[in-house]
């Protein structure tokens, strides 16, 4: 975990409100997700049997939310190319799970998905998982998402931001982004701390900041 003076000004948060429900199967949870997706603002994550049902705090929302602005200004700055997919839910029957992460994203493969439906049985796995877990989860999310071929996963817990690469199957945590190579960790801790303050001045100052590294 890097600690310096910008992630000590990111505000202690208060976290998520978790249940975990186990000896559930695949219609269990199909069941489960119809009832509580129709009820509540859930997110749900299936490993195998066990069920993680979480309630998003509003710091957890703030920091989804700001991460995904975080990158989103990347791309269109970069002159890349996104197909957004939120917290769609990722399921894998063959795999024995699924997942509603808070984001994921298409970027190299989004020529293969854009202007369509994602169908996981046949096509890839997103480029890009984001999730923000304040409070501990039962579930092995890095095993997850690994076992999904995620290629590049991203942790946030509301101080320090770990950044995963799949190699050989399995997440190796990395200093900088494989699909932002020229983004320092400092730059998310910085950009999160003036958001605290003031998010459209925080925007401006990315913004410009990314498009320097594209010229």
């Amino acid at each position: 975990m890097l600690a310096n003076s910008t992630t000590n000004k990111l505000p202690v948060a208060p976290g998520e409100k978790r249940v975990a429900l186990r000896g559930l199967d695949w219609l269990a949870y199909q069941q489960m997700k119809a009832l509580l997706n129709e009820r509540t603002r859930a997110r749900l994550t299936y490993d195998r049997g066990t069920l993680e049902i979480t309630m998003p705090s509003e710091p957890h929302e703030f920091y989804a939310r700001l991460i995904e602005l975080f990158i989103r200004i990347l791309v269109v700055e970069l002159g890349l190319q996104i197909k957004t997919l939120g917290p769609t839910t990722l399921d894998r029957e063959d795999l024995d799970r699924g997942s509603e992460p808070d984001n994921g994203y298409y970027i190299q493969n989004q020529p293969q998905v854009t202007g369509r439906t994602v169908d996981l049985a046949v096509d890839p796995p997103p480029d890009l998982v984001v999730e923000v877990d304040i409070t501990h989860t039962d579930i092995d999310k890095n095993a997850l998402y690994a076992a999904m071929g995620v290629p590049e996963f991203w942790r946030f817990n509301g101080k320090a931001w770990r950044i995963y690469q799949l190699q050989e199957n399995t997440y190796v945590e990395v200093d900088r982004s494989p699909t932002f190579p020229m983004v320092a960790k400092e730059k998310l801790y910085e950009f999160l701390a003036v958001c605290q303050q003031n998010e459209v001045e925080a925007e401006i100052n990315f913004r410009a900041w990314a498009r320097q590294q594209k010229s």
